[in-house]
């Protein structure tokens, strides 16, 4: 039974929770129209609940809630993110919005309003949406700012979601609003969603690091007070009055990232935590405050001079300003220092919104640093030609890099993308530019065009007007821009091409009696192994297909040359290899409970009973299952999540499934001999191959073994681990 009265008072609650938090901003009639959006908001979900079994409304609230106090945006954000969800999920439409609450709040919500409709083979209708969503960037961040909260609140409460849907969901945020949340300089959030991706895709590993730090809070917390206390007491003593210093555990996504890049275990992990020293100065003593707070910390500790980090005098393109250190502490233990002020420490926690508090009187580097950002999306979004799933290929690539800074030849700061190239450079200062781009001089030395630029390079570009882009242009640049540019003219230039081809191609029809229909056309392509009928007009304009070789054999089923479609089209997969690993139909259960279909299991990532999975639907192969954790499956859940389906293995048969195993240790002489004689005789396990690889005493194994589930997996890791000299043991993806 729903007790009503307690839901009201709940929905009240959170109600006057959001009107506190924006109370300092609020102007003299927009506490009236937050109100009006409320009462709109809560009169339009009234029927609605959210599938934990709590009021509709309680998630626009708490959107709106994030928003203000977490992101700092204002009272036109509120009524958006009150109303974000109304014009798709009730009978409200935008013109209603924009009549009640004006043409700004109409256009946000208008922006977050997913997109319904027929869409083409090849694209997804979640990168459709999110394509929309950014149309809107370029007039208005708030868009992006919103949906962000929107996610944020969603990952929040996703334990009450199906399991497919939380995949799903959790791989979205994963391969777009992480990446998009550190574009904004919203670093808390970005961690926030990465940690939740981790707590759904991947439980185990993410309880047993929180579990770490947990455990070691109490031994972390007397370090860190131990490492600061002459820290403070000095700059209490060189006049600083008004300042915080603080110690934080890195994020769990974050401390996994660094295990699997260098290999380590959590224990070994040096830099697990970070200080923040936070000063309030004003705006016009910030930088030389920071480097007497270096200076002082120097001081004390012994700094790593390659991990001195200056976005003060040159800030990050998302806005990002601060000085990183590493230093040893007196405990032999390297701690990364960071120094900010009160200004960038905002700019840090809120990114792009906390812009608009310091507008006024400071400087905008940061600002038009995001500033050239959105541009650039502008840019991408007028090239229309490309999918929606391509464009969403490019956009994320900007996303997570670092930048280099360089110099045009009169001195002007560019700042790109980490490995950019020569010929990103000529297509940042113009498209014409970059098309007719020869080479370049770097440091007034000729390079080619290929040449990876560092820090402070002065670039000047040679163009010639006989030059023009090749596909082998795409393997080495890196910005959006570029690859867009240069795929947009291949893709002019082989449609012109594609038109000569077609030309010669029918003419060779008529040639040999053969009317150019569409089962010709496409029996030829499937003849010639072309993906498109477009690729084979192509093949044919570059002599790349000679015309000879299209005889009326391919068309007559009574030649004796002539192939069945069956075999034109080729085998869905490779029967052999799925016969040894074991894949069986009773294995696993797809879908419904009693679902009980034909499955691949995914070379990418070789599941094997025990393994978290999940099946993806695809187009001519059927069902695929990869685990939770492969490489692919954050790209297939977020681009084509309607095609992912729940997969839980069944009962155990004696199948054998292929898996990779590593081991390190110190060499000597019989050690191949004990690890296989394990593997082979205490668990009757088939080998399929080993490989050994010993360098001054130390060596790494590489074996692929056939086991018959997760648990026999481990068993053999646990004593393989306790053969004399091997130091680590762990499965790899095959």
């Amino acid at each position: 039974m729903i007790d009503q009265e307690a839901e009201r008072k709940e929905i009240l609650r959170h109600y006057r929770k959001l009107l506190r938090s924006a109370k300092p901003f609020l102007k003299d009639n927009d506490a009236k129209i937050i109100k009006k959006a409320f009462n709109t908001s809560l009169e339009a979900h009234k029927d609605m609940r959210r599938k934990s079994g709590e009021p509709y409304i309680l998630h626009p609230l708490a959107v709106a809630q994030i928003a203000v106090e977490e992101i700092g945006l204002g009272t036109t954000s509120i009524i958006a993110a009150l109303l974000h969800d109304v014009v798709e999920d009730t009978d409200l439409e935008i013109h209603d919005i924009e009549r009640e609450f004006g043409p700004k709040v109409a256009r946000i919500i208008e922006g977050l309003t997913k997109i319904s409709g027929v869409f083409e083979y090849g694209t997804s209708q979640q990168a459709e949406n999110f394509r929309k969503m950014l149309l809107t960037l370029s007039d208005d961040v708030r868009v992006i700012l919103i949906k962000l909260a929107d996610r944020l609140h969603n990952m929040r409460t996703l334990g009450s979601m199906a399991r497919d849907k939380q995949l799903k969901i959790a791989s979205e945020t994963m391969y777009l609003y992480a990446p998009l949340a550190h574009r904004l300089g919203l670093y808390a959030i970005k961690s926030e969603l990465e940690d939740l991706h981790l707590k759904y895709t991947d439980t185990e590993t993410y309880k047993f690091i929180s579990n770490k730090i947990r455990q070691t809070k109490t031994a972390r917390s007397k370090f860190i007070n131990d490492f600061i206390t002459p820290i403070e007491d000095e700059l209490r003593r060189q006049g600083f009055t008004d300042f915080e210093v603080k110690g934080r555990p890195k994020s769990i996504y974050s401390i996994l990232k660094k295990m699997k890049k260098q290999n380590v275990t959590f224990e070994e992990i040096y830099d697990l935590f970070a200080i923040r020293i936070i000063l309030n100065v004003p705006y016009e003593n910030e930088k030389p405050a920071c480097w007497r707070v270096y200076s002082i910390i120097t001081d004390f500790y012994q700094p790593n001079p390659d991990r001195l980090r200056d976005w003060i005098s040159t800030p990050k393109a998302n806005g990002y300003e601060a000085l990183h250190t590493t230093v040893m502490s007196k405990t032999g233990q390297w701690v990364e220092v960071q120094i900010r002020t009160k200004r960038m420490d905002d700019i840090a926690e809120r990114g792009y919104a906390a812009h608009w508090k310091y507008k006024t009187g400071s400087p905008s580097a940061a600002e038009s640093g995001l500033d050239n950002w959105i541009n650039k999306v502008r840019d991408m979004l007028d090239v229309t030609n490309s999918n929606a799933l391509e464009f969403l290929d490019e956009f994320r690539t900007n996303l997570f890099v670092e930048e280099v800074f360089v110099f045009t030849p009169k001195g002007e700061l560019i700042i790109l993308p980490d490995r950019a190239t020569a010929l990103d450079f000529a297509f940042e200062i113009h498209t014409q530019i970059g098309y007719q781009c020869l080479g370049a001089k770097v440091n007034q030395k000729l390079v080619p065009l290929s040449f990876r630029l560092h820090n402070g390079d002065q670039v000047e570009i040679l163009t010639s007007q006989k030059q023009k882009p090749t596909d082998e242009w795409l393997r080495f640049v890196t910005t959006s821009k570029a690859r867009a540019k240069i795929k947009e003219f291949l893709r002019e230039e082989r449609k012109d091409k594609a038109e000569e081809g077609k030309a010669k191609l029918d003419a060779r029809l008529q040639q040999i009696g053969v009317e150019p229909t569409g089962p010709n056309l496409n029996r030829l392509a499937a003849y010639f192994n072309a993906s498109t009928l477009q690729d084979l007009y192509y093949r044919v304009a570059i002599d790349m297909l000679d015309l000879k070789e299209i005889k009326d054999h391919i068309f007559n089923p009574r030649s004796e040359n002539y192939k069945p479609a069956s075999i034109l089209e080729g085998s869905t997969f490779d029967k052999e290899v799925q016969k040894i690993r074991g894949v069986n139909a009773n294995l696993l259960v797809i879908g419904g409970d009693t679902d009980r279909i034909d499955y691949t299991l995914a070379k990418c990532c070789n599941p094997i009973p025990g393994d978290d999975v999940f099946g993806f639907q695809t187009l001519d192969q059927g069902i695929i299952i990869h685990r939770t954790t492969c490489p692919k499956a954050v790209e297939l859940m977020s681009n084509y999540g309607h095609r992912i389906v729940k997969a839980k293995w069944t009962e155990q048969q004696e199948l054998s499934f292929l898996a990779g195993i590593r081991i390190k240790g110190t060499d000597r002489v019989g050690l191949v001999n004990d690890v296989t004689k394990i593997i082979s005789n205490s668990l009757k396990v088939n080998m399929r191959s080993i490989t050994i690889d010993s360098n001054d005493g130390v060596f790494e194994g590489h074996l692929m073994v056939f086991v018959n589930d997760t648990s026999h997996l481990e068993k053999m890791i646990q004593r393989l681990s306790k053969v004399n000299g091997v130091l680590s043991v762990d499965r790899f993806d095959t």
